[in-house]
């Protein structure tokens, strides 16, 4: 078997600049792929993401987008298409997270969440859709254990992740039998940032012992744009077991 299955393909990584983004993105030059990643705020981070992609010899490009904008996430994709002549893979990698009581819950913080975590998912799956469709290529969603258990803090940010979950088996049905459509969804992924009471507290919980990293989300993902294009309409949980509890 080939050490680089994606030589020769091109792939997108919405919110690729830094975290579990430019995990995957990396993941996913490593496997031989020119990869464009899309950032909002975070030029600075970007820029040096794209170097790394570079620098085992891939093409990349770090293009700005806003993915709940139609107009925005048109001219990325252009972009990225006029870059690399073709799109084979799609990652929808851009969310937003954030906790708020449901009770007090903003109108404003409710639609940030599907604004970013659901129509962003839709709007760039649908713009780079005749280009997947001509490579016979792959959309991979970043879905979430939220999407499937309810968290009381996090109402808002479940019920996006879940309708991402309901769109993805939409697009499988939609977009078969040229593009396949599939979802990672995380548990608890460990970051920089992770507060380490509670990072400690859910490893406790996990049947694995551990919680996950962001190397674990970046093969899944590689899982999905690798294997059998036949694999279409999955949900795969990369949790450790957590979503047994």
């Amino acid at each position: 078997m080939t050490t680089q299955p994606l030589l020769g393909k091109s792939a997108v990584v919405t919110g690729g600049a830094r975290r579990l983004g430019r995990a995957i993105a990396l993941t996913l030059a490593a496997a031989g792929a020119d990869v464009a990643i899309t950032y909002r705020n975070s030029e600075a981070e970007a820029g040096e993401t794209a170097l790394e992609i570079e620098s085992p010899g891939r093409r990349a490009l770090a293009v700005e987008c806003d993915v709940r904008l139609e107009a925005s996430v048109r001219k990325a994709v252009a972009a990225v298409v006029n870059r690399f002549g073709r799109l084979d893979i799609l990652v929808n990698n851009a969310a937003v997270f954030d906790s708020a009581p449901l009770d007090t819950l903003s109108i404003e913080a409710w639609d940030a969440a599907f604004e970013t975590n659901a129509r962003g998912p839709f709007l760039v799956s649908r713009e780079a859709l005749p280009h997947l469709r001509a490579a016979e290529g792959r959309i991979i969603h970043i879905g979430s254990l939220g999407g499937t258990r309810a968290w009381a803090a996090h109402a808002h940010y479940c019920a996006s992740k879940a309708a991402l979950h309901s769109l993805t088996l939409s697009m499988a049905k939609a977009f078969a039998p040229a593009v396949s459509v599939n979802c990672v969804a995380p548990g608890w992924i460990e970051l920089e940032e992770s507060d380490a009471q509670r990072a400690a507290h859910f490893a406790a919980k996990t049947p694995m012992g551990r919680n996950g990293r962001v190397e674990d989300v970046a093969q899944a993902v590689l899982f999905f744009a690798t294997g059998p294009h036949f694999v279409t309409g999955q949900i795969l949980a990369v949790d450790g077991g957590l979503g047994l509890l």
